[in-house]
């Protein structure tokens, strides 16, 4: 709230401020302001905040299609998304099941054409791993690989509603997704958390107006590699604002019990900083040596991107190693909210769990947190 500047941005498009993620990425500093603002939305919330992929996907999308017939419907879409400030979920893996097979081998394991009209098409299939879909309104999915000439009917791009006729949304099990049932401070996490599901397609019939793609094969592994440089990119921004909470909690807890002061400990905080910045600067590089597209969009150093993501493979968990090593055993053998809420047990724990400085329920919390961000979402 106290930085405008990034969260919203001017389109051109409706000429009026937008969501910045909704935004087309116009300018070295939309990128840069990106992957900033991604850093602060993911301190806030301490967990995935589902709309990356959406933003990624819109400028990978406008900016593939550009000198196509369907760029200008593209952009109509655009324009209601930035209107009604509207949630995507972009939609790219499928699941492929043998990965020595060719789409055209496996056609069930693709999304795809499976009935032309001439006012829609008809598409089946399911798409893995769809971060966010049910807090969103609209799919837009894309194809995941490059495809050969003969692959057409693979080579489908367009926009959905999450609740069109046909549309099957199957919620993913998280290892501590029951504790979301209890006391709030068992949780970790009591107030944001992110989520991922399968989408299954079974004869989804999408109108022409929102069809991007269909059939034009020599333009899936450019939508592919635009939208994974952008994506890439992104791990630079949300990652480090996750870290960032990781981090402030290791300290808490550290500071909780005694040994804030401890050398051993603050070299431990201060490579966790170092491994956070790190990434966070990854994004920013390949922001700031951006190219201009022919669509006049800005497109980010495919190879410091993908420097980015390698990071981002690696750091977070060292950094949440480190996490769990200042947390202590605690972290793992913490009774639940319930004994310590009772009347004889209760106070017997509360007394051993309170540490140097602070209450019982400050270190539980924060156990609790660095748990949730480490092993258990």
């Amino acid at each position: 709230a106290d930085q405008p500047e990034l969260f919203v941005a001017h389109s051109r498009f409706i000429d009026a401020p937008v969501n910045r993620f909704t935004h087309i990425f116009e300018s070295p500093d939309d990128l840069m302001k990106k992957v900033q603002m991604q850093r602060v939305v993911g301190r806030f919330t301490g967990t995935c905040f589902q709309r990356c992929v959406g933003m990624d996907a819109l400028n990978a999308l406008y900016t593939t299609l550009h000198g196509m017939p369907t760029h200008a419907r593209f952009v109509e879409f655009l324009k209601h998304v930035q209107r009604e400030d509207l949630v995507l979920c972009g939609a790219m893996t499928d699941p492929k099941g043998d990965r020595r097979k060719t789409p055209a081998e496996q056609p069930h394991m693709y999304l795809r054409i499976v009935q032309r009209k001439r006012d829609s098409m008809v598409v089946s299939g399911a798409k893995m791993h769809q971060t966010g879909v049910v807090n969103s309104h609209w799919i837009v999915a894309m194809p995941g690989r490059s495809l050969a000439a003969d692959e057409a009917d693979f080579a489908v791009a367009f926009a959905v509603p999450v609740d069109a006729k046909g549309i099957t949304l199957v919620y993913g099990r998280q290892p501590s997704d029951e504790r979301r049932m209890g006391c709030d401070i068992d949780q970790g996490n009591a107030r944001y958390g992110g989520q991922e599901a399968i989408v299954l397609f079974e004869d989804v019939e999408i109108p022409n107006e929102h069809v991007f793609l269909a059939g034009e094969t020599a333009a899936a592994a450019p939508l592919v590699e635009t939208f994974a440089g952008y994506h890439r990119q992104s791990y630079g921004g949300c990652k480090p604002g996750n870290g960032d909470v990781l981090i402030g909690a290791s300290a808490l807890l550290a500071k909780l019990a005694g040994v804030d002061r401890a050398p051993h400990v603050r070299d431990k905080l201060v490579e966790m900083t170092q491994l956070n910045e790190t990434m966070h600067a990854g994004g920013l590089a390949c922001s700031s040596k951006c190219t201009k597209t022919p669509a006049g969009t800005y497109m980010v150093d495919p190879l410091l991107a993908n420097v980015t993501k390698q990071n981002v493979t690696r750091m977070p968990y060292e950094m949440a190693r480190l996490a769990e090593d200042i947390a202590g055993g605690l972290m793992v053998t913490l009774p639940g909210a319930e004994d310590f809420d009772h009347p004889e047990i209760g106070p017997q724990l509360r007394k051993y769990v309170t540490g140097a400085v602070g209450t019982d329920e400050e270190r539980r919390r924060a156990l609790r947190l660095v748990e949730t961000m480490t092993i258990g979402a």
